[in-house]
């Protein structure tokens, strides 16, 4: 038999044809060859705290978790996330019918959507969306549907419409897909908001998968209101969680999720074929790093808005329109005021002009042109780094 050339049969399936490198990894490379400040993917440029890298390595000479770890995660770190959910939201799981640890989030949502979708289902997520979102559904057979999340320059933020929310759901929506605190915008959904989105999903019985990686990253007077919180939620939701994010170890890549018995069963006949089992040591760490007290929480976010203004501060004063998130450690901006409009084109000429790397928000959209103008800069980078990073894009651009 004679293997077809990929001119003559292209090797990547349809679902996964529209999707090629990531943009992160084409951004990442653009810093490394120009030497520029990458300001792009989010992951910090420092280690978290000690004591928990040091758990790590304690675990490594003890012999914990060199070998397979338990399917559902190591007892100590099922059981510190029940402990955390239970503390901060009043939230009760069961360690061992209600907890699967995975592979970072990112395999968490890859293995949810495909236990809980079907080919020709339909999905409801928040646009733009982190880029796995729509990978994953492909990867299902299903079919996104997303629900644009719109400018508020009034408010300097991004706006969930409740009433296209709803109308976005037909007799083939089979879950909503939500995030909370929200990347790329920076938006905090609120309460209120929150409430709108668990009615709806009662009222039409639809499954809701939160994504809350950066439930510990919400400044000034945004709340993080779990959605499993809400009346009608709990046996419904499937609730995301990370290390990576709260930590700052995000290439340990510990994940987690809570939901039903019913529901994390399904996701784990999912994951158990995927990676099985991850992050062995990193996984005991990790437990005990969910019982820091609530100061290292409180520290760890003020320490991040302090950054987040001094970014949001620069950007503003070197002519961006500046969206301050009230969440996650992303800034979104404006390029228009600069007189750009092309999201793709700004940023892959901005290591040449200013010697700083940001992503395009088009790549987080289905209609792209409603992205755009956006562009995202990340601001989990040491002081220095900001401080030298605005410096380069005043010089650039203010006038």
């Amino acid at each position: 038999m004679t293997l077809m050339t990929s001119t003559e049969r292209p090797f990547l399936n349809r679902r996964l044809a529209e999707f090629g490198t990531t943009i992160f990894a084409e951004m990442s490379a653009l810093a490394t060859a120009t030497g520029a400040i990458n300001l792009g993917q989010g992951f910090p440029d420092t280690d978290g705290p000690e004591e928990i890298r040091e758990a790590a390595v304690r675990a490594l000479r003890d012999g914990r978790g060199n070998q397979y770890p338990p399917g559902p995660g190591v007892p100590e770190l099922r059981t510190a996330i029940v402990d955390h959910q239970r503390r901060r939201y009043g939230l009760a799981f069961d360690p061992d019918t209600e907890v699967l640890v995975t592979a970072g989030a990112t395999e968490a949502i890859a293995a949810t959507l495909l236990a809980l979708l079907e080919p020709g289902d339909e999905v409801i997520a928040l646009e733009p969306y982190y880029d796995s979102y729509a990978a994953c559904i492909a990867m299902s057979g299903a079919a996104r549907v997303p629900v644009t999340l719109r400018p508020d320059p009034e408010r300097a933020r991004f706006r969930l419409d409740l009433d296209e929310l709803r109308d976005a759901v037909t007799d083939r929506t089979r879950l909503l897909l939500i995030n909370t605190p929200h990347n790329p915008t920076g938006t905090v959904l609120t309460r209120e908001e929150l409430t709108a989105i668990a009615e709806l999903a009662v009222e039409r019985d639809l499954l809701v998968v939160t994504d809350e990686v950066y439930e510990h990253l919400v400044f000034d007077d945004a709340e993080h209101v779990p959605l499993a919180t809400l009346p009608g939620m709990r046996e419904r939701t499937v609730t995301i969680g990370s290390a990576g994010k709260t930590f700052s170890f995000t290439g340990w890549k510990v994940g987690w999720v809570t939901a039903t018995p019913a529901l994390v069963s399904a996701v784990r006949s999912a994951k158990q074929f995927l990676t099985y089992v991850a992050s062995g040591p990193f996984q005991y760490a990790v437990a005990e790093a969910l019982t820091l007290p609530d100061a290292y929480f409180e520290a760890f976010r003020e320490d991040m808005r302090a950054r987040r203004d001094l970014l949001a501060t620069g950007l503003t004063e070197a002519g961006f329109a500046v969206f301050r998130p009230a969440g996650t450690y992303f800034v979104t901006t404006d390029i228009r005021p600069l007189g750009e409009s092309d999201g793709f084109a700004f940023c892959r000429s901005l290591p040449e002009r200013a010697g700083v790397v940001a992503i395009p928000n088009a790549v987080f959209y289905d209609h792209r042109d409603a992205g755009a103008p956006f562009v995202r800069f990340a601001f989990c980078k040491r002081i220095e780094v900001l401080t030298d990073a605005t410096e380069r894009l005043r010089k650039a651009f203010a006038h």
